[in-house]
């Protein structure tokens, strides 16, 4: 018996990804979605000429999911990498900015001489970085903070100028409350393997060199990624509020009508997946709904490239927690990827917001405005007035891997396996980026595929 009606709740890439799949087995497959678009946190705008990245505005190469679902579509065409010959990324550190040292992977420094002449870090940090790579491994595995285990290896000064504003950029959080297991997963085995990571990363590097960018995008921004998804299923704008069994099926309430379902693949965030299942199993509720998410809030700037009197800043800076006021970080992004800034203008965008600010998101926007003019004032010296901005914000959208967050997605596998027919995806559980989330997504249509089979 194959399957009949799958309702997927969410529209966001892992919810589409799902659906794309299912349709295309001939399935009759419907997407409800709160929202009056698809994408989720991937929202492309254009403005004055420029491509406006409103979420995220790459992936990663190295994880062959966004890119397979690309070629799938017919849009292998259309993707380009970051201009990776002018990239240089910057740390506030004392009010003036520091170039990266090159060959820092993350937080590992792979090249001697670049971590020697720069001055983001001091002589004591260099000379702990240098004694790391004689460390043994020492068996430990129980779950650490990232904070926890970035400063065991390299001392507090590197967690403060590199893994804090770094992971800041990714995920909105707090060092001392994400799990390193979860975070930083490739590190850990680095560590059980080597006990040095950096002689984990050396020792990885010594194979195939990658080729092309770390990061990929596509020509008009990643919402053609979405365009070409929600083209290719059915998709309903309504409000889903609870999901109940009705035998051996599902009745999904949504808009206050209820709709029938064989198998419901819940790919929204786990505070909201937490209300909807409550019905279903209430330890499963609890579990999803002790998943943190931080707030973020996207600010791009357009400015004359004749009018531009302010530092430029490679593909951008951050700004360390220690260093904060409000703007988290900023990125040039005519610098960082081709196709999307006209000659004459120069777009900034700024980054507000994570686990640590998300009363950001209250302010105006001419309150967000004038917060960031001044800190680029302060920072890059720039005074002139942009001609157009564009704010998204985005509530509780990034999933927070805290201490312990395997046993709980372990925990919650177990509860959701034990519903048959009940599907969960997202980035709630074993990645956040954009690839995660489509493998997500796929396996989630996958499990739907081979249960009704």
């Amino acid at each position: 018996m194959g399957t009949r009606r799958v309702i997927v709740v969410g529209g966001g890439i892992s919810g589409l990804s799902a659906a794309y799949d299912l349709t295309r087995a001939g399935v009759d497959c419907t997407i409800l979605e709160k929202q009056a678009r698809a994408g989720g946190v991937i929202e492309t705008r254009v403005a004055d000429g420029c491509t406006l990245e409103c979420g995220p505005d790459s992936f990663l190469a190295a994880k062959p999911a966004a890119l397979t679902l690309i070629k799938g579509l017919g849009l292998e065409g259309d993707v380009i990498g970051s201009n990776d010959h002018q990239r240089t990324t910057y740390i506030l550190k004392h009010g003036a900015l520091v170039a990266l040292p090159e060959g820092v992977m993350m937080i590992v420094p792979t090249r001697v001489m670049p971590m020697i002449k720069s001055p983001l870090l001091s002589w004591p940090t260099k000379i702990r970085m240098g004694l790391e790579y004689f460390r043994k491994p020492s068996g430990d595995s129980h779950d650490r903070s990232v904070a926890e285990f970035v400063t065991d290896h390299f001392g507090p000064e590197a967690l403060d100028y590199l893994a804090e504003p770094l992971l800041s950029g990714v995920y909105g959080g707090d060092p001392a409350q994400l799990s390193v297991g979860s975070v930083l997963p490739r590190f850990l085995q680095m560590e059980a393997t080597y006990g040095s990571l950096v002689r984990g990363v050396l020792a990885g590097r010594s194979g195939a060199a990658p080729s092309g960018s770390l990061f990929r995008t596509l020509k008009g921004g990643l919402g053609t990624l979405v365009d070409a998804l929600a083209a290719r299923v059915k998709m309903c704008q309504a409000d889903v509020e609870t999901i109940e069994r009705s035998g051996s099926s599902f009745r999904v309430r949504a808009g206050g009508e209820w709709r029938d379902a064989d198998q419901v693949i819940v790919a929204c965030p786990a505070w909201s997946a937490a209300s909807l299942v409550s019905a279903l199993d209430a330890r499963l509720a609890e579990l999803l709904a002790s998943i943190d998410y931080s707030s973020s809030l996207t600010l791009s700037l357009i400015y004359r490239a004749a009018d531009f009197d302010g530092q430029r800043a490679g593909f951008g800076f951050l700004v360390p927690k220690k260093e904060r006021q409000r703007l988290a970080a900023c990125t040039f992004v005519g610098t960082k990827f081709s196709f999307r800034v006209p000659d004459d203008r120069i777009v900034l965008r700024c980054f507000f917001g994570g686990i640590g600010d998300p009363a950001i998101l209250n302010e105006s926007d001419e309150s967000v405005t004038a917060i960031a003019r001044e800190e680029l004032r302060r920072i890059l010296g720039l005074t002139a007035a942009p001609i157009s901005q564009t704010i998204a914000r985005w509530p509780r959208s990034m999933a927070q891997y805290t201490l312990g967050h395997q046993q709980r997605v372990a925990e919650i596998r177990a509860h959701a396996a034990a519903i048959p027919g009940l599907h969960l995806a997202g980035n709630a559980y074993d990645g956040i980026g954009i690839p995660d989330c489509i493998h997500s997504g796929r396996a989630a249509a996958q499990a739907a595929l081979t249960s009704s089979s």
